[in-house]
């Protein structure tokens, strides 16, 4: 039996994703990349990743991001950033964009953790 994209993906996740829809702000970590301040919305996350759609058609599978989710404000205290990688990225209807990031490790003042 031939894996489906659905399948293909579900075994790979190492958790269940819940539906959510919160904002999220999304930023390339690498400097040879072009700078950007992503503003999408999560479709669903789980404790290691984040899917979420965007109008921005400059990301690809590996690309290196800062992920801030949930996010309200720059200036907001319980905003988490973490460092993430694109995993997966998909071409949808009206000039959208699907983007699924891993969260690699999060980034708070006290020094870096694993996420």
């Amino acid at each position: 039996m031939a894996n489906t994209p659905s399948t293909e993906y579900s075994v790979k996740r190492r958790s269940k994703r819940a539906k959510i829809a919160r904002p999220v702000r999304v930023r390339p970590s690498d400097p040879r990349d072009e700078h950007f301040e992503d503003l999408p919305v999560s479709v669903n996350a789980s404790k290691d990743g984040i899917y979420f759609v965007s109008r921005r058609e400059s990301y690809y599978p590996g690309m290196r991001v800062f992920v801030t989710f949930p996010y309200s404000s720059p200036h907001d205290p319980m905003n988490c950033e973490y460092v993430a990688q694109v995993v997966r990225v998909e071409k949808l209807p009206n000039g959208k964009t699907g983007v699924a990031v891993y969260l690699q490790m999060t980034m708070n003042f006290s020094g870096l953790k694993k996420a």
